[in-house]
């Protein structure tokens, strides 16, 4: 089913998607041909993404891997164009200031649940089957209720398998894409 968008009806293309341009409040994601709208996340989500994005900027430094850490940027797919909340691209990349990421550059996608019952769809059931067939080796999938929970995933023949469930309360360490150790409790917690 494709969305209508002001005086677009009908299919989408990644091109058309793109020539929307930025749009702060709300992002725009591909699914086929169908134009998926969200609304900006709140607190809870953002905090996460902010002290995750961090803490995975300071591991790849301290590991000296050659990537750059960002968050929601547009990844490519074969079927679509997807907004992580965070990716971990390869730096040589990054440097080319693309709009868009090839699936190919993209070493690590992480999805921070969103509440909502459509976005908790979204995030744990529609868009992991694209990142496999995309081939993006490493599946991170933040869940924040009812406590917070990082499922860690990597691809095996073509699917995500959990390799590591990281619980509130208890620092784990994750191996790849490169050591990061973390508590998802510490993600959320407000700051005293």
């Amino acid at each position: 089913m494709s969305v209508a968008h002001e005086d677009h009806y009908g299919p989408w293309t990644v091109e058309q998607v793109l020539a929307l341009g930025e749009d702060r409040g709300q992002r725009r994601e591909l699914v086929g041909e169908a134009l998926l709208l969200s609304p900006a996340p709140g607190t809870k989500h953002q905090r996460a993404l902010s002290r995750l994005r961090q803490m995975l900027d300071a591991a790849a430094e301290a590991a000296g891997a050659p990537v750059e850490v960002l968050h929601a940027v547009n990844v490519a797919l074969p079927d679509g164009l997807f907004i992580p909340d965070i990716v971990v691209v390869d730096a040589a990349v990054a440097d080319q200031d693309s709009v868009a990421f090839d699936a190919e550059a993209v070493l690590l996608v992480v999805e921070i649940v969103s509440p909502s019952s459509s976005g908790r769809r979204t995030d744990r059931l529609l868009k992991p089957p694209y990142y496999a067939e995309a081939g993006i080796e490493h599946l991170w999938r933040l869940e924040l209720e009812p406590t917070p929970a990082l499922i860690v995933c990597e691809l095996e023949n073509g699917r995500y398998v959990e390799r590591t469930v990281a619980e509130a309360g208890r620092r784990t360490l994750v191996e790849k894409p490169f050591p990061v150790e973390l508590d998802p409790g510490a993600l959320v917690r407000q700051r005293r």
